[in-house]
């Protein structure tokens, strides 16, 4: 029987894909995911109050460093020569009415041209980020946690183009 999961050999055993055969083609990923906090918080990031420094500067590099590394930590995915990250946020000033809490929303844009697709890189780069605005606020809000990371949108290779159907969240 011809196994259809592609990361398991003739023995069933784990393995890296042969992508050797696949054509070069432009790829990219977008990821997203939010850090929630406290108002406090994200006031003194906005004010530059945190002690270890410019919260989404360092956050922002961090992220670009994740997608980077992601073969380094992510079991069987391919080592790629990125042509582009690029990390955005959107600041969620308003507390929500059900939590009193306030978020980032972090947005990973992974480009690559290459024989395989970036979606694990564009999703490691959001956590990463996450990670690093979690790590630099802690001392301020240790109740800070993550939410909704996710793919949106991968274009190129032979699968094509996906976008995540958003909808209303409850």
């Amino acid at each position: 029987m011809n196994n259809p999961l592609t990361h398991f050999n003739k023995e069933g055993r784990a393995r890296m894909v042969d992508v050797s055969d696949k054509d070069h083609t432009p790829r990219k990923a977008v990821a997203s995911g939010d850090v929630y906090m406290r108002p406090e918080t994200l006031q003194r990031i906005n004010e530059g109050q945190i002690k270890k420094g410019d919260v989404l500067a360092v956050a922002q590099v961090a992220g670009i460093m994740g997608a980077k590394r992601t073969h380094e930590v992510i079991p069987m995915c391919h080592p790629l020569l990125l042509t582009s990250v690029d990390i955005g946020f959107q600041k969620n000033s308003a507390p929500a009415a059900a939590t009193g809490l306030c978020s980032i929303t972090v947005t990973a844009t992974v480009k690559v041209t290459g024989q395989t697709g970036v979606e694990m890189e564009a999703l490691t780069a959001v956590s990463m980020t996450a990670l690093t605005i979690y790590d630099m606020c802690k001392a301020v809000d240790r109740n800070m946690y993550f939410g909704h990371i996710g793919l949106l949108h991968k274009s190129g290779g032979k699968s094509g183009t996906f976008d995540r159907e958003l909808k209303a969240e409850k």
